[in-house]
């Protein structure tokens, strides 16, 4: 019970990190410099996992900080209207909230650009984290954004370290923003320096391919990603569906094919499906039957999330998923 008698559900995803907000294009396939206007769009994967999560019908907490600006209350604001909860959010009256200019591929892939010199969800520090939170986490859920510059750095360790210590299960998906890492290496070098403590990874096949250093996407490939520490090592393959590695057994799901609009958070979503479906019964990482029925389910979310600009909007529910699933 936390001090202020609160009790916390130990059901509870937990995610930690930044959220922030993307401004994208009006207009698909044009450059930043050509776009004609720009809508706002609530994001940070972390964020989106949360949100997911609630989405799905399971219980979800946020960590982190954000200006003390009208971006940052309108983003606690959209986590509250979402169904999650705000005990770990902290605002900044110092800096400001993040914010990320992206530009739609015609193909629906992005690239970003990042104002964060430096935003409030890098000045996060560890003495101001939420501990009984953390300690409540059923599954704890990260990225690698929040490893890039002190003090969030130190505050992401000790966070996961009372996870941990906590029986949390750690969820671990880097999401990748080589712009904001000073170089690539040290990207690699710091994404890979926490890959020993988490039970759960999932990557991208462009991550895959960045952090092996090899462009084959195969199982001999995965697997200079599998540590013993790992329960469950996921590779999506965006509309090839996804990989799955376990101590006991591995293999791929199909994706779903679906009309490919905007691919923003479909992976926080695949995220998100996954983890309510391992509160709920975690055999199932256990068993590759059932794993298989939860990474379709999984794959179902992803592909629903690209039919729509924007990651939040897009996060599904349960039913719209099973509809997919079904065919209806």
């Amino acid at each position: 019970m936390a001090p202020n008698g609160v009790v916390y559900d130990k059901s509870l995803i937990v995610s930690f990190g930044e959220m922030l907000i993307d401004f994208v294009p009006t207009v698909s396939g044009v450059s930043l410099a050509e776009a004609p206007g720009f809508l706002k769009a609530p994001g940070g994967a972390p964020a989106n996992v949360a949100i997911a999560v609630s989405r799905l019908g399971s219980k979800a907490s946020f960590i982190g900080k954000l200006g003390d600006d009208e971006f940052g209350h309108m983003l606690a604001d959209i986590l509250k209207q979402n169904g999650v909860s705000g005990d770990g959010i902290l605002f900044d009256q110092g800096a400001r909230t993040a914010l990320a200019f992206v530009t739609l591929r015609a193909d629906g892939e992005r690239e970003f650009m990042f104002y964060r010199n430096p935003s409030a969800d890098m000045l996060l520090t560890p003495e101001e984290l939420n501990l009984d939170l953390i300690r409540s986490a059923k599954v704890f859920h990260y990225g690698s954004i929040s490893l890039i510059v002190e003090p969030c750095r130190s505050a992401h360790l000790k966070a996961m370290e009372v996870a941990k210590e906590s029986g949390a299960l750690l969820s671990y998906d880097p999401n990748l923003r080589l712009p904001l890492w000073p170089s690539a290496d040290e990207a690699r070098k710091q994404i890979l320096s926490i890959w020993d403590k988490a039970d759960i990874i999932k990557v991208s096949d462009v991550e895959l391919e960045f952090l092996t250093g090899s462009n084959k996407i195969d199982d001999e490939t995965a697997m200079k990603l599998w540590r013993p520490n790992l329960t469950l090592l996921l590779i999506t393959l965006g509309e090839k569906g996804s990989m799955y590695y376990t101590k006991y057994f591995h293999g791929s799901v199909d994706a779903f094919h679906v009309n490919t609009v905007d691919t923003t958070g479909a992976g926080d979503s695949f995220v998100g499906a996954l983890l309510c479906k391992i509160v709920e019964d975690p055999t199932i990482l256990e068993n590759e039957s059932k794993l298989r029925e939860v990474l379709k389910f999984a794959n179902a979310c992803g592909a629903i999330t690209t039919t729509k600009k924007g990651a939040i909007p897009a996060l599904p529910t349960e039913a719209e998923v099973l509809a997919l699933i079904n065919g209806a």
